[in-house]
């Protein structure tokens, strides 16, 4: 069996669909791990969560920004964004199958058996893969429960930016998931830089990625991500970055999960140009 991790789709399912030829996919003996952000901005969204779906316990999905972006729209508690692609979901005759298997989803995945950690974003320099799973199944717990609507409400926003282990309710919720769906930037004490977009190297001086903050707690994890388009593909021992910029007109790259790890691409047309929101 072949465990192959994928970057963000983002609804480019026909793009999908090349790379897997291209890895030589077999649904019947290898496994697809999924970043997050399978839905929006590209042009076949309902088409890739029906086949990720499809693949049952063949692929493996954490939840990415766009993914809980459909949630809160689909509740009626977001506005769609002008570039949202989403409407062919929420007219589906299986809307509500589809979106309750994507709330089922988790936050973080971690294979005792590789040793590597899937999420979408990042994790802030306190938490150790412990703290992480916890934290990561506080959100998943609320996310699977009658209080779905009231988190969806109340996620949105950059506040708190600090972790400290007394946070509690809401507030420690939109923090877990402000790490998990949206990080790329800390300051050097660890504090959230959510605004912080760019390549390293273009931004602040006093802004470092997540995964380079000195004492990180998490620094032993091998951990695969995406959410950063500008980032792109990048790889050094224990990080593992997959988006490469599939809906810009970059590619979607495939890494094989394995001691030495391998690397496939294709390479993309793109449904949106840069900067577009």
């Amino acid at each position: 069996m072949a465990v192959f991790a994928i970057g963000d789709v983002q609804g480019c399912f026909d793009d999908l669909q090349r790379l897997l030829d291209k890895i030589r996919f077999d649904p019947a003996a290898d496994r697809l791990w999924f970043v997050g952000d399978l839905v929006n901005r590209g042009p076949r969204s309902l088409e890739a969560l029906r086949f990720v779906k499809s693949l049952g316990e063949g692929a493996v999905t954490v939840l990415g920004n766009h993914d809980l972006h459909l949630l809160a729209v689909a509740a009626g508690i977001r506005g769609p964004h002008r570039r949202d692609t989403l409407d062919p979901i929420l007219e589906a005759p299986d809307r509500e199958e589809l979106l309750t298997w994507l709330r089922h989803r988790p936050l973080l995945h971690h294979d005792d058996e590789s040793g590597f950690t899937m999420i979408h974003a990042g994790l802030p320099p306190q938490w150790d893969l412990r703290l992480a799973q916890a934290c990561a199944r506080e959100v998943e717990t609320v996310l699977r429960s009658d209080d779905v609507g009231d988190f969806l409400a109340r996620m949105y926003g950059d506040a708190p930016s600090r972790w400290c282990d007394d946070l509690a309710g809401w507030a420690r919720l939109r923090f877990i998931v402000n790490c998990l769906t949206r990080l790329r930037y800390c300051r050097h004490d660890g504090e959230l830089v959510l605004g912080e977009k760019g390549p390293p190297g273009q931004q602040r001086g006093d802004h470092l990625p997540w995964f380079d903050v000195p004492g990180r707690a998490s620094a032993s994890l091998r951990i695969i991500f995406g959410h950063w388009s500008t980032l792109g593909c990048y790889a050094r021992e224990g990080i593992y970055a997959l988006d490469s910029g599939c809906l810009w007109g970059g590619a979607l790259t495939a890494m094989r999960v394995a001691a030495e790890p391998r690397w496939y691409a294709v390479d993309c047309t793109g449904a949106c140009r840069p900067g577009e929101a």
